[in-house]
């Protein structure tokens, strides 16, 4: 891959990430307004917590593309 396309990925891949970032912040949100309600739903509340989970693993293996861990 030359380096016009490596840069072209990695500039997706922050597109791609903000994206799940503020996807995650809006889930984070809404699980907050339900706990603040009370008497939320729990099958919901678990299921809004379970989604967040994933969009935090899917954020760091962007990041961990983005910035891939060096061993020293």
């Amino acid at each position: 891959m030359n380096k016009s396309a490596k840069m072209e990925e990695i500039e997706v891949l922050r597109v791609e990430l903000e994206v799940l970032k503020s996807e995650h912040r809006d889930l984070d949100e809404a699980i907050h307004a339900l706990d603040e309600r009370g008497g939320a739903d729990m099958l919901r509340l678990r299921r809004l917590k379970k989604q967040k989970l994933l969009l935090k693993d899917k954020i760091s293996r962007i990041e961990d593309r983005i910035l891939p861990d060096i061993i020293a």
